[in-house]
């Protein structure tokens, strides 16, 4: 498969061997085996519909749709371009060594904690001289 999207659809032996010569014009040898390329496909019925581009001999372009039964097919391998998608500038992303900081007072990644505050610089509220409430496990037990 040497186009960068499109289908390789290959074909169980027996397959090939009843299509014989009508196929052949279509098939191209690789590596995995005999296959035919095609730009699009469709396996919605029980044909499997094959759209081929091709050039005639006086060079004209054409397209072919091709339909086998799919019970034929072995397997259909799809190859798609990782190609850059959408607006803007084509301009590779920059691999990211170290996080950038959260806003401009942002301390550095090392830095201590500080999750829980630190009560010695915290004035004494008013809920500590209050009295205590019993918890729920002593209510049901007489005041002593």
């Amino acid at each position: 498969m040497n186009e960068t999207n499109g289908y390789a659809v290959f074909f169980f032996p027996q397959a090939l061997e009843v299509l014989g010569d009508a196929i052949k014009p279509y098939l191209q040898d690789g590596p995995m085996g005999a296959h035919v390329l095609c730009n699009e496909i469709d396996t919605g019925g029980a044909l499997l519909e094959m759209t081929i581009q091709g050039v005639t001999s006086d060079g004209k372009m054409v397209t072919l749709e091709l339909m086998v039964p799919g019970s034929m097919v072995r397997m259909v391998v799809s190859s798609q371009s990782d190609s850059m998608f959408g607006f803007g500038p084509r301009i590779p992303p920059v691999p990211v060594t170290e996080l950038p900081a959260v806003g401009p007072t942002a301390l550095p990644a090392d830095a201590r904690s500080d999750t829980v505050p630190d009560s010695s610089t915290q004035p004494a509220t008013p809920a500590a001289t209050e009295p205590a409430v019993a918890s729920t496990h002593d209510a049901g037990k007489p005041a002593s």
